[in-house]
């Protein structure tokens, strides 16, 4: 398999990457967010576009309704 980054052979101890650097490489951009999968951005979704049995209305950690 070739290193998604440079194209070189790659090598089992770093697979699937050629390298260290590489593999560093690839962690950066990950870090940085350059690898996103598109989609609303965080802003845009509100509270109110949440189905209602997936709302928290502050009930602690386990917000469920308690049967008797």
């Amino acid at each position: 398999m070739a290193c998604p980054i440079c194209n070189k052979p790659g090598v089992p101890a770093y697979r699937p990457f050629c390298s260290k650097r590489c593999a560093d490489v690839d962690l950066a951009r990950w870090l940085r967010g350059d690898y996103v999968i598109p989609g609303l951005p965080q802003d845009d979704l509100s509270s109110d576009q949440a189905p209602e049995s997936e709302k928290n209305t502050g009930g602690g950690l386990d917000s469920r309704i308690k049967r008797p």
